[in-house]
Order: structure tokens, then C-alpha cells, then sequence
């Protein structure tokens, strides 16, 4: 197994552990055995588990797992918002320091990258939202497609086209918005300074199980959720709220609408659905290879072994801290 320890400060600080990896990888299960073992307190980092009311497709923690232990930033974004990832991370940050005042571990745990990136290494310096120039390009994003934005950030700026899906669209506009009201490419303001998280030693822990495995696990999971209610759980939030709810074009949820709009039959939905959580899982890890000195675990977070491993890593930089 190949590990790194990154020190988000050059002075000795308290320990944060991240536990990072694709979808369907068992982030869950390992966060809550390090949680329980070690006095940690768990911090969301996924976009999808933070909206309310958003449940059965985006595969929260249940009651009882959230029970267990104190977790932060689930359920506390309304529907019909929106989150960008400097509110996030402000947000995150300030739980941060409220763990290690009570002199708790904090562990970070989500598979959005960006999300994680914007806490850990600050983002850059962006403009405000534009709030009028966005809405302008989400009803063009409906008439013409997001492959339509992607092709009018390909003009403003090829290098963040390049490094943003398609079919990303809350992204894509968020580009554009910031080509177009600084009057500089995004990938230009990505090199200026960032505002990095100060304070912790962090120890990242990645989940790397066996592809064709995982991918198994991916089409299971897809398909319990619309055998446990994911098409009524959308039905209610569309009749509730309309295409205003932000998460009905997440994962799942954007195929339980096309069912119900009669657009899929129900296991072209199913098929679908598992298809599109399959190609996410291989861009979040494309995306996780990225980030600096990360301990990869070979195998799922409900894995004994996988467990035992991330422990002793947890473990060794605790007394390391210690011994300091």
C-alpha cells in the first residue's frame, strides 16, 4: 500500500483525516469506524447529501448510522438552493474549528472533489455570482442543451473547458460567469493565490477497491434505490418544488424524472441510472489521483482489512502527534 503524509501547516497541529473515494466505496462504513474508535466527529463533503428532503438517491448515512456519532453538514441546504463550494468550504471550516475546540478528531467524508479541494486548498479568487447572467444561461441550458454552454466556455476558455464535463452544467456556468464578469479566464485566476486550510495536519485515506467489484456494487445500489422509492421520493420533490430542486439533475434522480416523465421505461431508468454512477465513479477517481499524498486503501471502507489498515494509519500519525 502506498502512503503519504501531507502537512497542511509547517507547525505542529491537531490531526484531520479525510476519507476520500468513488461512489458505492464504503466511505460511510470507514468514517464511522474511525469515528467511534478514535472520538471523531464526521463532516459531510458531498453536494448532494447536504439538501434536505434528498434521501433515498443520494445514499445519506441512516438515522442510525448519524447516531452513532456527531456528523455536520447533512440536510441543512433547502431544495430550491444552491451551494458553491467557497460557501461550502467557509462553512466546513468553521465546523472544523469547532471539533478541535472540543478536542475531537475531525474526519472529512464525500467524493465531491471540488468541494474538497475549496476546503483543503482554498479556492481562487473569483468574482461575485451573478445572479441575473446565471439564470439567463440555465434557460439556455434547458432550450439548447449544457452541451451548448460547453461549447461557449470551449471559446472563452479551452482550458476550463477541458477540465469540466459537458454535462456538468452548474459548473459550466459558474465558468463562464467568472470569464465573463472578471474579464479573465478561469484557468488564469486558478494560478493566482489560494487560501489554504491552516491549522491541521491532514492525513488523506483513499478508497481504491477492485473496478469490476466496485462497479457490481455501483449496479446494485442503483437499482435498490428505485426498488426502496427513489421514483416516489422524486414524484413528491418535483410535485413540491418543480425543476427548481437543484439535486433532481443529480445521479439518479435525473433518471427517476426522465421514468416519470415517460421519456425511459423503468429499467432503462435503472440501466441508465447505473451507467451514469458508473462514469461518475471513474471521473471522481480520476479527479482523487490527483490530490497530493493520499494513503490508498486497496479495497472497499466495510472491509475488515481495509479497516484494520486505515486504523493503523489513523493510529500511527495520533501517537505520532503525541510524541510532538
Amino acid at each position: 500500500m502506498e502512503f503519504a503524509l501531507t502537512v497542511a501547516s509547517p507547525e505542529p497541529g491537531p490531526l484531520l483525516v479525510v476519507v476520500l473515494g468513488p461512489t458505492a466505496s464504503g466511505k460511510t462504513a470507514l468514517s464511522l469506524v474511525l469515528a467511534e474508535r478514535f472520538g471523531g466527529e464526521i463532516v459531510n463533503c458531498d453536494s448532494v447529501v447536504m439538501y434536505r428532503e434528498f434521501d433515498i438517491g443520494s445514499a445519506k448515512p441512516t438515522a442510525s448510522e448519524r447516531a452513532r456519532v456527531p456528523h455536520y453538514l447533512f440536510d441543512f441546504v433547502e431544495p430550491t438552493a444552491q451551494v458553491t463550494a467557497g460557501e461550502y468550504a467557509r462553512q466546513a471550516r468553521q465546523v472544523l474549528a469547532g471539533i478541535h475546540a472540543r478536542q475531537q478528531l475531525p474526519i472529512v467524508v464525500g467524493g465531491t472533489g471540488l468541494y474538497l479541494r475549496a476546503l483543503l486548498e482554498g479556492l481562487f479568487p473569483g468574482p461575485p455570482r451573478w445572479e441575473e447572467l446565471r439564470e439567463r444561461l440555465r434557460q439556455q441550458a434547458e432550450s439548447c442543451g449544457s452541451g451548448y454552454l460547453h461549447g461557449i466556455l470551449q471559446r472563452l476558455d479551452g482550458g476550463a473547458a477541458q477540465k469540466i464535463h459537458a454535462n456538468d452544467t452548474p459548473k459550466i456556468i459558474r465558468a463562464i460567469e467568472v470569464c465573463l464578469a472578471s474579464r479573465q479566464k478561469m484557468t488564469e485566476l486558478w494560478q493566482e493565490g489560494r487560501d489554504r486550510l491552516r491549522g491541521f495536519r491532514v492525513l488523506r485515506l483513499g478508497l481504491d477497491p477492485d473496478r469490476q467489484a466496485l462497479y457490481e456494487r455501483i449496479n446494485r445500489r442503483a437499482r435498490k434505490m428505485f426498488d426502496s422509492g427513489l421514483v416516489e421520493e422524486a414524484q413528491q420533490l418535483l410535485k413540491k418544488y418543480g425543476q427548481a430542486a437543484t439535486p433532481l439533475a443529480a445521479l439518479g434522480y435525473k433518471q427517476a424524472v426522465q421514468f416519470i416523465r415517460s421519456e425511459l421505461s423503468r429499467e432503462q431508468a435503472v440501466v441508465a441510472a447505473q451507467q451514469a454512477h458508473r462514469k461518475y465513479a471513474k471521473r471522481q477517481m480520476t479527479w482523487f489521483r490527483s490530490e497530493p499524498e493520499v494513503g490508498w486503501l486497496r479495497g472497499f471502507g466495510d472491509e475488515v482489512h481495509t479497516q484494520q489498515q486505515a486504523l493503523a494509519l489513523c493510529a500511527g500519525e495520533i501517537n505520532r502527534k503525541n510524541k510532538i
